[in-house]
């Protein structure tokens, strides 16, 4: 499988898979149909969901604001929304990082 982003009313959604603790934060390519994203927050307390919606943002030049978990804000699977941007602009920065 390959990483998609669907788009949804003015954003889009898409597959994350969280790497926390990590040495290095930032987008690692992808992890099977999800974008791997690095972040050196645990996961304790939100701070790792928060440290995604970060690396998410700066990537794609959107505010925090515009970042939400939709899904799994437990785990290491979660799907994202970010409004204000296309799918295929999407795509295009979260894979050229």
């Amino acid at each position: 499988m390959a990483f998609t982003v669907t788009s949804r009313g003015d954003g889009v959604r898409f597959a994350v898979h969280v790497q926390p603790r990590a040495k290095k934060p930032g987008i690692d390519g992808t992890h099977g149909d999800a974008l791997r994203v690095r972040v050196l927050a645990p996961p304790v307390e939100g701070a790792a969901n928060e440290a995604v919606i970060a690396v998410i943002a700066r990537a794609l030049g959107v505010p925090p604001r515009a970042v939400r978990i939709a899904t799994g804000t437990t785990g290491r699977q979660k799907l994202v929304d970010v409004d204000g941007v296309d799918a295929a602009a999407a795509q295009a920065r979260l894979l050229a990082v």
